[in-house]
């Protein structure tokens, strides 16, 4: 004999609608997904900032070495033996000027806009002669310095502008190029 047991039918039963879409029940969190929105509208612009913010000063530290390294460039030249290192009738002050003005500008930053100085160390108002014998052995300053507007990201008003500046003292002294 067959079993011919048949289970009664049962009525399918509609799926459950996903967590997020159902509304909320009695002690049950509200829909978050509005306010998610609205919270990230009112921080975006303070991230924003703060964003910009640090890439302005990375620019800031950047342009700073660069001017820490072009001035200890020039100094450097000047504590060499200069011989067969200028052109014909230029001055050691002139090439070292040359050479920091040509090391900025190697780094993206506008050479017209900076100003080089050599000076006496004792005086920083009265400028230095590399090449004259009576300043052998003094100390002098070069001074490399680039007002902040001419490199940063943004505009800066005028009343607002400073110059970046670096100074690095040196003896007037000059080593041997050996070959």
């Amino acid at each position: 004999m067959a079993n011919n047991s048949h289970q009664p039918m049962t009525t399918p039963t509609p799926r459950s609608k996903p967590p997020h879409l159902t509304s909320p029940q009695r002690g049950e969190a509200p829909n978050r997904l509005g306010a998610v929105a609205v919270e990230f509208a009112c921080v975006a612009p303070l991230l924003l900032a703060v964003i910009v913010g640090m890439l302005e000063l990375s620019r800031l530290y950047s342009v700073q070495n660069v001017l820490e390294a072009a001035a200890r460039e020039g100094a450097r030249f000047a504590g060499l033996d200069r011989s067969g290192l200028m052109l014909q009738n230029q001055t050691a002050n002139q090439k070292l000027i040359t050479d920091v003005k040509n090391y900025v500008a190697s780094n993206n930053i506008d050479p017209s806009a900076v100003t080089v100085s050599v000076v006496k160390a004792s005086n920083p108002a009265e400028n230095f002669d590399l090449d004259d014998p009576e300043n052998a052995l003094e100390l002098f300053q070069v001074r490399v310095e680039v007002p902040y507007s001419k490199v940063c990201y943004a505009s800066i008003r005028k009343p607002d502008d400073y110059d970046l500046a670096a100074v690095l003292t040196f003896r007037n002294g000059r080593a041997p190029i050996n070959p």
